[in-house]
C-alpha cells in the first residue's frame, strides 16, 4: 500500500445556509454543521484510505462565531494524522456573507475515522506523506492530542468509579444545586 500525499485527498465542501437550517435564535444550527462537518471528514477519509469510513470521535467542536442564513459555509479537511486503521481529520468552517465579501473562522474541529472493508472490519489505510512543514506540525500535533485523549479517558474513567453518594453533600456545597433525596 503506497503513501499518499496530504494533499490528494483534501477536501472542500461549500453550501449555502438557508432558512429552514435556523435554529430559534435565527442562526444556523450547530446540528446543520456538524452534520456537514461529518460529511467533510467521510470524503477526505475515504479519499485517502480507498475505503468506507466511519465516525469514531469528533474532538474540539467549540463555535466561536455565529452563522447567518444567506451565508455560504466552507469547510475544509485535511488528513492530519493516520494510525493503523484511523485517520485524523482536521476540519476548518468558515462562514462568507455573500453581499459584503467578509469572511469569519466559525469553528476548527477533529474527526476520527475508521476504515473499514467490505466485511465491516478496520482495515489498514495508507501511510500519509509529509510533504510541508505545516503537515509535519499537524501529525506531531495529532500525536500529542491522542495521547491527551487516552490519558483524559482514563482520569475520566477513575472519576466515574471513584464518586460516590456519601461524598456528594461536601462536593457540592459550593454549587448551584439542592440535594432532594434521603440518605
Amino acid at each position: 500500500m503506497e503513501a499518499k500525499p496530504v494533499h490528494y485527498s483534501q477536501t472542500t465542501i461549500t453550501e449555502l445556509m438557508i432558512p429552514s437550517y435556523a435554529n430559534f435564535g435565527g442562526k444556523i444550527h450547530g446540528g446543520i454543521l456538524l452534520s456537514l462537518m461529518d460529511k467533510v471528514a467521510y470524503v477526505c477519509a475515504s479519499k485517502h484510505a480507498g475505503t468506507y469510513c466511519v465516525t469514531v470521535s469528533v474532538d474540539k467542536v467549540e463555535f466561536l462565531q455565529p452563522v447567518e442564513v444567506g451565508e455560504l459555509v466552507s469547510l475544509k479537511a485535511s488528513v492530519n494524522y493516520v494510525g493503523r486503521t484511523s485517520l485524523v481529520v482536521g476540519i476548518r468552517v468558515e462562514s462568507q456573507n455573500v453581499k459584503t465579501g467578509i469572511t469569519n473562522h466559525t469553528n476548527s474541529c477533529y474527526f476520527t475515522m475508521v476504515a473499514q472493508g467490505d466485511d465491516h472490519k478496520p482495515m489498514q489505510v495508507p501511510e500519509l506523506m509529509l510533504e510541508t512543514e505545516e503537515e509535519v506540525k499537524r501529525f506531531v500535533e495529532a500525536m500529542h492530542m491522542k495521547q491527551i485523549k487516552k490519558k483524559m479517558k482514563e482520569e475520566m474513567d477513575d472519576v466515574r468509579s471513584a464518586v460516590g453518594v456519601s461524598q456528594a453533600h461536601q462536593l457540592l456545597k459550593e454549587e448551584r444545586c439542592v440535594i432532594k433525596m434521603k440518605v
